[in-house]
């Protein structure tokens, strides 16, 4: 789905923020994860949809303003600014579809830091806290990813350089490992 495909623009999601978008309205893009995990959601009802692009598991590691005046880089604080937004526009918890992406090992540091692995570890932590169901991911591995969220199908599509695109469903789950 480009810009042009449905006749919608893109909202782009950038490195630490977050978007939501209704039907009718721009899909939303998120491009170049690498240890970064996208988390997308969509209402099937209320046609409400959002995308997180977090960078890092805990604010807490951040000393100063930048986690207050930057939520969206953390999973810990971004995560649930992302739902409340989606309830205040018409979603409800019980409905929501939420997909994830990202969390690759893109720069060789021998396993040291691991950001991706943590990324992941952190969001599905924080899921499972909150009693919600992640209905498909593709996560890991060493390639970077685009994703893509239509605001009126649901559509979460995963872009990644040199491989066909996948489209996550409700019952979908891929492994980088798979490469």
């Amino acid at each position: 789905m480009t810009a042009g495909d449905s006749g919608m623009g893109l909202l782009v999601v950038g490195v630490g923020d977050c978007r939501h978008a209704l039907a009718g309205s721009e899909g939303l893009v998120t491009y170049a994860l690498g240890s970064c995990i996208a988390v997308g959601i969509w209402d099937p009802v209320s046609k409400v949809s959002g995308l997180l692009h977090f960078m890092l598991p805990e604010s807490r590691s951040e000393t100063g303003a930048s986690a207050v005046e930057h939520p969206f880089r953390y999973a810990d604080t971004g995560t649930p600014l992302l739902f409340r937004r989606a309830y205040e526009l018409g979603a409800e918890k019980r409905r929501l579809q939420v997909y994830l992406a990202g969390g690759a090992s893109v720069v060789d540091d021998g396993g040291f830091f691991q950001v991706g692995k943590r990324n992941h570890t952190a969001i599905r932590k924080l899921l499972w806290k909150a009693g919600v169901l992640v209905h498909g991911e593709d996560v890991g591995g060493t390639h970077p990813r685009t994703v893509r969220l239509e605001a009126s199908s649901g559509s979460f599509v995963i872009s990644t350089p040199g491989k066909a695109d996948i489209e996550l469903s409700a019952t979908s789950s891929t492994r980088g490992a798979k490469e």
